[in-house]
């Protein structure tokens, strides 16, 4: 037994030294090297949190969620915010620090220029190159300045005049397809105890589609688009406008719209016309899914027609407003891993798969050239999609060409036409001044 104790401590002390004298040896030496990638947080805002965006929200929840389990150490953050606020407020302030979240959703046209200038948002030129991209898409030229592309549009939109069958049907009325007519329906529709339009302006822009109408049949797009560029001088006070500003203004007092138009929501608006109350709605294809469920009526779909805003003059091609605005930017703070794993979303967002579920599960206007059933949409989807292919002619909304601080003022000045606290006159002069300063601004930019 003592021999035993006697060389167990040998045999501990020996082990002991040998354990001592390997830990000296190995920690000269580097530690042995993680292979397990950082952990990297993407940051991702949207806007799709009214009723009508909730199935294109769920295809994009699904589609970060699987991203994330196919890249275990990549965590994104997937938030939304009002879409007013999103655009108005926080987007516009977090570029002017430079702080914006990694990925947005955001508009092409005017208002994500002020963020390439200030080089806020990322190339992604190659990126569209290397994917074989280039010619997927519909129409891109609102993404591209100076032949780089700084965003990509995930939807395209239409503008058309939704109107219901039935009604028009029981008070014998004709299908408008001039102003005129237009004039005659809503003067017998307002006398029979509906509603001509149904509108829900609280988020301001929804009221600006009937001026942005008025505008184009009275005036055409080159006065716009002068406007837009700075071309000819032209003013907002023209002749032209003074007519589609007053046509406005005569259809709210004749009663054209759904009373306290300003503090209704979109959801309001087409509940009222959903349910008979009101003839007819204005707005983008966007809300083609708000046309049933809840206590719409089951045939509801069936009782709605579509057709193009109408035109000033007997014979004349309407044209309609739609394009492909809306889509998806990255910041360009990125780079290294986390550039990569933003880039590597971006690929999972864009592909035909992902544009089939868009128009089959939100019934909205794919902006990647990929075949699919209308039929299979529904019978409204069905028209609107069929309207844009007989239509020859299209703009781009307005509140897309308009720099932002002129658009502000547009829509604000519609507002206020809207509860008849603004005549036309006084909002096309403000209008006017609004396009001056700003014109100034960039005048005085680019001397410094």
């Amino acid at each position: 037994m003592k021999w035993l104790m006697k060389w167990g401590w040998i045999l501990l002390y020996v082990v002991s030294m040998t354990s001592a004298v390997l830990f000296i040896t190995l920690g000269d030496r580097e530690p042995i090297e993680d292979q397990s990638p950082d952990k990297i947080t993407l940051t991702f805002r949207h806007f799709w949190m009214k009723e009508h965006d909730r199935p294109l929200l769920s295809i994009f929840e699904e589609i970060v969620s699987d991203y994330q389990q196919s890249h275990p150490n990549v965590k994104v953050n997937f938030e939304g915010l009002d879409q007013t606020i999103h655009r108005e407020q926080k987007l516009k302030s977090e570029m002017v620090t430079g702080t914006p979240p990694d990925m947005f959703v955001l508009f092409g046209g005017a208002e994500m220029e002020p963020y390439i200038r200030s080089n806020r948002l990322m190339d992604l030129s190659d990126f569209v190159e290397e994917n074989g991209l280039g010619n997927q898409f519909k129409d891109i030229h609102l993404w591209t300045l100076n032949k780089h592309i700084y965003g990509l549009p995930i939807e395209g939109n239409a503008e058309p005049l939704y109107y219901n069958k039935t009604l028009f049907s029981k008070l014998d009325l004709k299908i408008p397809e001039t102003l005129a007519e237009l004039d005659a329906a809503i003067i017998k529709l307002e006398k029979n105890g509906y509603i001509p339009f149904a509108l829900g302006n609280e988020d301001r822009w929804p009221a600006g589609i009937f001026a942005q109408y008025l505008m184009d049949r009275y005036a055409g797009s080159t006065l716009i688009n002068n406007l837009v560029t700075g071309k000819d001088q032209s003013t907002f006070q023209n002749i032209e406008y003074v007519q589609a500003f007053n046509h406005l203004d005569k259809w709210v007092k004749d009663g054209a719209f759904s009373p306290g138009a300003n503090d209704l929501s979109t959801e309001k608006a087409v509940q009222l016309f959903t349910n008979g109350k009101a003839a007819m709605y204005l707005n983008g294809n966007w809300d083609i899914n708000l046309f049933s469920g809840g206590d719409t009526p089951a045939n509801f779909q069936n009782e709605v027609g579509v057709i193009s805003f109408p035109t000033l003059k007997v014979g004349e091609e309407a044209s309609i407003a739609g394009g492909y605005t809306m889509g998806i930017g990255l910041s360009s703070n990125l780079n290294g891993a986390k550039r990569e794993a933003a880039l590597e979303l971006m690929k999972a967002f864009y592909t035909k798969d992902v544009q089939t579920r868009i128009v089959y599960e939100g019934l909205r206007i794919p902006s990647m050239q990929i075949s699919f059933d209308p039929e299979k949409t529904g019978p409204v989807f069905a028209q609107v999609m069929r309207l844009m292919e007989e239509s020859r002619l299209s703009f781009v909304p307005y509140d897309n060409v308009l720099s932002p601080e002129v658009k502000k003022t547009f829509l604000s000045v519609i507002e206020e036409m809207i509860d008849g606290s603004k005549d036309s006159d006084h909002a096309l002069r403000q209008l006017q001044s609004a396009s001056e300063q700003y014109w100034k601004l960039i005048q005085s930019s680019n001397v410094n």
